[in-house]
């Protein structure tokens, strides 16, 4: 095949004659005036030549292609086996290294019976078990939507604290479960978003770091909120204004616990479907990051492998909580620290080690409407939900279990959500803010090492100890008027 052009060049003698045969590797220009060509020259059109500009360039559009095929979901499903889910599940997370503690704390328990190790280890075995169970958590939110993701977080995300709760309420230790969901909201509140502020503005000094002021301002109503419930039942047994003493006070726990579970269904639903836009987060993200966050929300596991890790997960966190419940008394005695310390400050801590660090690690990121969903959100989750939750399980498994926590746990509380809401109102960060925050829950927790529970039976105790050891009998009758 041939193709010809003619062009007239000024004079009619004058034309250029260009022909361009397909089947050649060279192509002739004719320049001719008169009879003779004046210049031939060979010039190599091969456009089937990987040299030639525009086949580079569809190549290149081709391996970016193939390229982004390989990083799709579906040939990321193909890809999918049993052994490299367990690998990423199990092995590939540096966390993981701390798993082999909780078979220990088992082995310790039978052959040794020593609290103090037993205890010590079933706490760090439980470590990594609560940020697996948030990884599967987060993997099956990417196929049930935000909705179900939503509540999907909201039960699995304080699954820990849920889980020892329920194994100490079945024990009796009602005491243990008011003051480890204390701790939890103290921690979250105080600690974590100390330490989210505090790290986020010394990476971040050359800027002030803003977040949603409007959902924060939601939740510190919420928590306020819950405040209220859990002071009234207290206000109402101190003072001794109860209609049915020791009724009235159960009654009024069990009345405001429902009222909370609906207000808590109510938040899920304004949050999740009516005004889902007052919660995202401030636009905060360069155009050029968008295809790398895209690359990060592709799940890793599938739907069915994520259920039946939580499944797996929530068991053995299960059976490790039952072994730190039944060793929380001895390890109290043999340390020679208050149970109020442990349940208040130790077992927080350690349960959301894993929530701890991704706070810390998105504010450090600058993205703070996240740091702020895992202290908030998870402090209005455990104030809102967890909390009333207990009260309605141990009115079903017959357990005292009310919303009186006393009134230093009261006041404590009332003052911590006080502080956060003041640090909240602004919508703005800095290191000083959270400097503070961390500053607070140290003489939060000093406080807690050298208070004496009265409602538990060390209170007593202490009493029995100090009037064996003197003569004085102003100190018996102390002890009997206090029993």
């Amino acid at each position: 095949m041939c193709f010809c052009w003619r062009v007239d060049m000024g004079t009619v003698d004058e034309k250029v004659e260009v022909a361009i045969e397909s089947g050649d590797e060279e192509m002739e220009i004719l320049f001719s005036g008169t009879s003779s060509p004046t210049r031939r020259k060979a010039v190599n059109f091969d456009l089937e030549s990987e040299t030639s500009p525009l086949s580079s360039s569809n190549h290149s559009h081709m391996n970016t292609s193939s390229d982004h095929l390989t990083n799709s979901w579906i040939v990321k499903r193909m890809e999918m086996s049993p052994f490299r889910t367990f690998y990423i599940v199990l092995i590939r997370a540096k966390i993981n290294i701390l798993l082999p503690f909780g078979p220990l704390a088992i082995l310790l328990h039978y052959f040794t019976g020593k609290h103090v190790w037993v205890f010590f280890f079933s706490l760090v075995g439980i470590i990594p078990l609560a940020e697996r169970l948030g990884y599967a958590t987060e993997q099956l939110a990417f196929y049930t939507g935000p909705t179900a993701g939503g509540l999907l977080n909201a039960t699995f995300g304080n699954a820990t604290e849920m889980i020892i709760s329920i194994y100490a309420l079945k024990s009796g230790m009602v005491r243990v479960v008011q003051q480890s969901l204390l701790g939890s909201i103290l921690s979250n509140m105080l600690l974590v978003l100390g330490f989210s502020f505090f790290t986020g503005g010394i990476v971040h000094c050359k800027k002030v770091q803003v977040f949603n002021k409007a959902a924060a301002v939601v939740n510190s109503g919420l928590l306020l909120m819950a405040v209220m419930g859990i002071m009234f039942p207290a206000v109402l047994h101190f003072t001794r204004t109860e209609v049915h003493f020791g009724k009235s006070e159960m009654a009024l726990s069990r009345f405001s616990s429902c009222i909370m579970l609906v207000a808590y269904g109510s938040y899920l639903f304004f949050q999740l479907k009516s005004q889902d836009n007052l919660y995202n987060p401030i636009e905060e993200v360069v155009n050029n990051d968008q295809e790398g966050a895209d690359e990060e929300e592709a799940p890793e596991i599938t739907q069915w492998e994520a259920i039946g890790w939580l499944a797996v997960l929530t068991l053995w966190i299960s059976v490790l909580s039952g072994y730190l419940v039944d060793a929380i008394q001895g390890a109290s005695e043999s340390l020679n620290m208050p149970m109020a310390f442990i349940s208040v400050i130790l077992l927080p801590i350690v349960g959301n080690a894993a929530e701890h660090a991704s706070a810390i690690m998105f504010a450090m990121k600058d993205k703070l409407d996240i740091s702020l969903g895992v202290a908030i959100g998870s402090s209005t989750q455990i104030s809102m939900f967890v909390i009333p939750f207990c009260v309605v399980l141990g009115w079903i498994m017959g357990q005292p279990m009310d919303l009186n926590f006393q009134l230093f746990e009261t006041a404590t509380l009332f003052i911590t959500v006080l502080v956060v809401a003041f640090m909240l109102q602004e919508g703005t960060s800095n290191y000083f803010k959270g400097l503070m925050l961390i500053l607070c829950y140290l003489i939060v927790a000093a406080s807690f090492f050298v208070h004496v529970d009265r409602s538990s039976g060390e209170f007593s105790w202490k009493f029995v100890l100090h009037a064996k050891r003197g003569s004085d009998h102003s100190a018996i009758v102390l002890f009997i008027t206090q029993r």
